[in-house]
């Protein structure tokens, strides 16, 4: 059960109220008009969903998937993309831009519903809103259909069931998000963290018995380790290089030797598993502490990952939105929004607007990010920010239109008074 006080004032009592169907309605012809303008001007349901497509066409042609070196997935994904492979295409490039659009929407429910913040509020819906307006990896996720929408999926749920006492229920969870593609890797040190053993067994069995299984119906079994592997070593191509947004690959397009630069990414990210687990040591029990850790987890990975996109970033920003209510909240510093700044549509850098130098600006916000969560983890005030926000009630009118008193949300997991399951 979560502990702590929550910080809920009169402007946080607004946010939290329940919406109108008119806020719905713009959300879904926002979220609509995204999906289809993609399925419009983009063939193959986007780049990236094209490539693992091929690879599954491949596969049921009798080749190896990892002919392509850009098929960067364990071979969990080659089945899961089957599917596609056999749809006609006309459907697929539909589908999948609607998918991706409708998955990230679930990605941040899930977040919400962490943080115990109730699904119908005026927050839920604007949030949303605005994470697809004014936060460019959000079109670009749906744009390229790349599959980091699993990782953005399974993570709230994981952690829900972390913050719960259900570690095992989040292993296998995180397990699953690992088998398809393998970007939530480090929150297994979350696991170790907590001494949960039996979670990160689970976590670790999951993929490497479907993987196995899987790798075994390949022509290439080994393929990822023998050819995957050595590419994401070698800091992959040219094209890859261009939208990186890693230091280890931005720095040395400075002129910055490319040891260095390492060094610098990799002293980082071992500073940002520090700040880690402090925050896991000074927190009280509750849906903070797990979600500050795990977060701090992923940036950190984000400095060293090869590749390191932009789109990475929604698999934690929705959860650290959605902590905003809580007391010490990271989000209510303004460097937070500065980080984000770079990543609004449309605001333009000297020099940096071309398509091969946007990732200065990723790299930007990434670093910047990572410093402001890593600086939270270590000297903010955890104890008092792992507990979930109290909301009012779902806002029920009275008989003469006036609001009733509103009522306090209980803690995830059990039904609220109006709000069924928030």
């Amino acid at each position: 059960m979560n502990t702590g006080k929550s910080d809920v004032s009169g402007g946080a009592d607004w946010w939290l109220r329940p919406v109108g169907w008119q806020a719905w309605a713009v959300l879904g012809a926002v979220l609509g008009a995204l999906a289809l303008r993609v399925a419009y001007r983009v063939p193959d349901g986007g780049m990236d969903n094209g490539i693992v497509v091929r690879a599954a066409e491949a596969w049921l042609d009798g080749r190896s998937p990892y002919r392509d070196r850009h098929f960067l997935y364990l071979p969990g994904a080659v089945l899961a993309a089957v599917p596609q492979a056999v749809l006609p295409r006309d459907l697929v490039r539909v589908l999948v831009p609607f998918g991706v659009t409708a998955a990230l929407a679930v990605g941040w429910a899930g977040a919400l519903r962490v943080h115990g913040v109730p699904w119908r509020s005026r927050f839920a819906v604007l949030g949303l809103l605005g994470l697809a307006l004014g936060f460019a990896p959000f079109a670009h996720l749906v744009e390229l259909g790349n599959w980091t929408v699993a990782s953005a999926v399974a993570l709230p749920p994981a952690l829900l069931c972390a913050s719960r006492g259900h570690w095992v229920r989040a292993g296998v969870v995180l397990g699953c998000a690992v088998a398809v593609k393998p970007l939530l890797v480090p929150v297994l040190l979350l696991f170790v963290f907590a001494r949960r053993w039996r979670a990160l067994g689970a976590a670790v069995g999951v993929p490497v018995v479907l993987s196995a299984a899987t790798a075994l119906a390949l022509p290439d079994p080994a393929g990822f380790f023998t050819r995957t592997l050595p590419f994401l070593l070698r800091g992959g191509d040219s094209f890859v290089r261009l939208y990186e947004a890693s230091p280890a690959a931005v720095l040395p397009r400075l002129g910055v030797p490319g040891v260095a630069a390492s060094l610098m990414a990799g002293a980082g990210a071992l500073a940002g598993v520090g700040c880690a687990w402090v925050r896991w040591r000074r927190g009280a029990p509750g849906a903070g502490r797990v979600v500050d850790t795990a977060v701090a987890l992923m940036l950190a990975a984000f400095l060293v990952s090869r590749p390191s996109y932009d789109h990475y970033l929604l698999v934690v920003l929705p959860l650290v939105l959605a902590g905003a209510f809580g007391a010490g909240a990271v989000v209510r510093g303004p460097w937070f929004w500065v980080a984000l700044v770079p990543q609004v549509p449309g605001f333009t850098w000297l020099w940096l607007e071309p398509g091969t130098r946007r990732a200065f600006k990723d790299a930007a916000t990434l670093c910047l990010l990572a410093a402001v969560v890593f600086r939270h983890c270590a000297t903010g005030h955890p104890a008092s920010a792992s507990a979930p926000a109290p909301a009012p009630a779902e806002g029920r009118l009275g008989a003469r239109g006036g609001a009733r008193r509103p009522r306090p949300i209980p803690a995830p997991g059990r039904r609220g008074p109006a709000g069924g399951r928030g």
